[in-house]
């Protein structure tokens, strides 16, 4: 569909949905209101209000990087890789010894891994760390890099709706060091605003300027974290593929040989939290996707629905006016504490039947019908996207 609503302000917002809560129609208008965002704003089907900036929302700046527009979880996004194995190679009996062997191998929650991963400190001891935290947060992310996290990070084993191929799915981001970078730049950036911080319509959209140590040194620790990210990922991925491997009975090969069983025909990566230099209109920008994936023509990302929907694998069709981006998911409806009052555990089994995952009240913030219709979501981005292939969770792993 093409765009529902034109909002006014210093720049245009260009939105992909007339179902907008007025808060953040108003954050929008605050982003967009910003001297260093050029041509114009785009929020996707998805979009919903953020702290500091808005989920679901593309901002372009020319030489600024608002550190609250990227988030607090740099570089969170997803990892999907598909199998040659048919859903049937799974009985029903065996879909909660998987989950939980998944459980085990992979920390979820607070967890973190008590001796790190081999990959994890061959990553960190190659890459360094960023220069705004402790040595102790450097240390607490070796322990963390192939670990989960809570909240709406998950783990799945999918069915493929068209032709029955299992897929693998998961969903997590920077994990505490990303967070702790994000709050101190921000911080920063408040500071270094000045008196120029009362005239912003939001504190939390303090920006850093291209060419002064606050821009160089978040930059730097910017890229460091989505890398970290996209690690912890591949980490992670890399022992969910292993513990499917065994699941199905490919375990004389070892590791490896277990892992060329499963015959991966296609895998997709991508981050919907990050900054990246791209051109646009003729000009070179940086942009920031704060729940959005890019979505350049012909290229592969992720859209995901709630734990009981099932998930998109799309491909880009390049739409000028949204940077060649798309949405990231289904996008919240209401808030956490919302859905804790309005929903019950009873709840949450009927909406997630069918599906081998938790279903006590410490997940029920995470219910479906906290969340828009991702069919609807799909619907609206059919002038960004199109869709590759559609992936209903028989396993969901929740933090």
């Amino acid at each position: 569909m093409p765009i529902e609503i034109v909002l006014n302000s210093r720049v245009p917002v260009k939105v992909w949905t007339d179902h907008i809560e007025p808060e953040a129609v108003e954050q929008l208008k605050n982003i967009a209101s910003l001297p260093v965002v050029f041509p114009h704003v785009a929020a996707m089907p998805d979009v919903h209000l953020g702290k500091g900036a808005t989920v679901g929302a593309v901002v372009p700046t020319r030489q600024a990087i608002c550190p609250a527009a990227v988030g607090v979880d740099i570089g969170c996004g997803m990892s999907a890789r598909k199998t040659s194995i048919s859903g049937e190679a799974l009985a029903p009996e065996d879909l909660k010894k998987l989950r939980h062997s998944i459980e085990r191998e992979i920390p979820v929650g607070r967890e973190q891994k008590r001796q790190p991963f081999e990959a994890a400190v061959e990553w960190m001891d190659a890459h360094g760390a960023p220069r705004s935290v402790s040595s102790a947060v450097v240390e607490r992310a070796r322990h963390q890099l192939g670990t989960l996290g809570g909240g709406n990070h998950f783990i799945e084993v999918c069915v493929d709706r068209e032709d029955g191929k299992i897929w693998t799915l998961l969903h997590s981001g920077s994990r505490n060091v990303g967070k702790t970078v994000a709050d101190a730049h921000i911080a920063r950036a408040k500071k270094g605003m000045g008196s120029a911080l009362e005239d912003l319509p939001d504190a939390d959209l303090a920006w850093f300027s291209a060419g002064t140590p606050d821009f160089d040194s978040y930059h730097a620790d910017l890229l460091w974290c989505q890398e970290y990210a996209r690690e912890n990922r591949a980490i992670m991925m890399a022992r969910l593929l292993r513990q499917l491997a065994f699941a199905l009975g490919f375990v004389a090969l070892g590791f490896e040989g277990d892992v060329e069983r499963l015959g991966i025909t296609l895998g997709v990566d991508c981050h919907h939290n990050y900054v990246a230099e791209e051109v646009h209109f003729g000009h070179r920008l940086l942009v920031t996707r704060k729940g959005a994936i890019r979505a350049g023509r012909g290229e592969l990302g992720i859209i995901p629905g709630s734990m009981g929907t099932g998930s998109y694998i799309v491909r880009g069709l390049g739409n000028p006016d949204s940077f060649e981006s798309a949405p990231h998911g289904a996008g919240r409806k209401m808030s956490r504490s919302e859905a804790r009052r309005r929903f019950t555990a009873e709840d949450l089994v009927c909406q997630t039947e069918g599906v081998e995952c938790r279903k006590d009240a410490r997940v029920v913030d995470e219910i479906p019908a906290a969340y828009k219709r991702i069919e609807d979501v799909i619907a609206k981005s059919s002038d960004l996207v199109e869709v590759v292939a559609g992936l209903k969770q028989v396993i969901c792993v929740k933090g």
